[in-house]
């Protein structure tokens, strides 16, 4: 009897764990569309954002290779 209440306790605790990982997902992805939206209204955030993603890296004592894009360039690809 104590076995089956602890498993189903463990699976309404799963349950629950699921239902707010899937809100913190729901959460991130319109925090994600907002960042877009504002990204796409002004051109010069998504430069500046390439700017503290290399800040950030460069921080890091690691060995990562950055390959700078021109932004121009993007531009370029999207008006196709």
């Amino acid at each position: 009897m104590q076995r089956s209440m602890a498993a189903e306790a463990e699976a309404a605790r799963e349950a629950r764990a699921k239902i707010i990982a899937a809100e913190g997902e729901q959460k991130a992805s319109r925090a994600l569309k907002e960042a877009g939206d504002v990204i796409s209204e002004s051109p010069i955030a998504l430069q500046l954002r390439y700017l503290q993603t290399l800040t950030h890296i460069s921080a890091e004592k690691n060995s990562t290779i950055v390959f700078p894009i021109p932004v121009e360039l993007l531009r370029l690809m999207k008006s196709r």
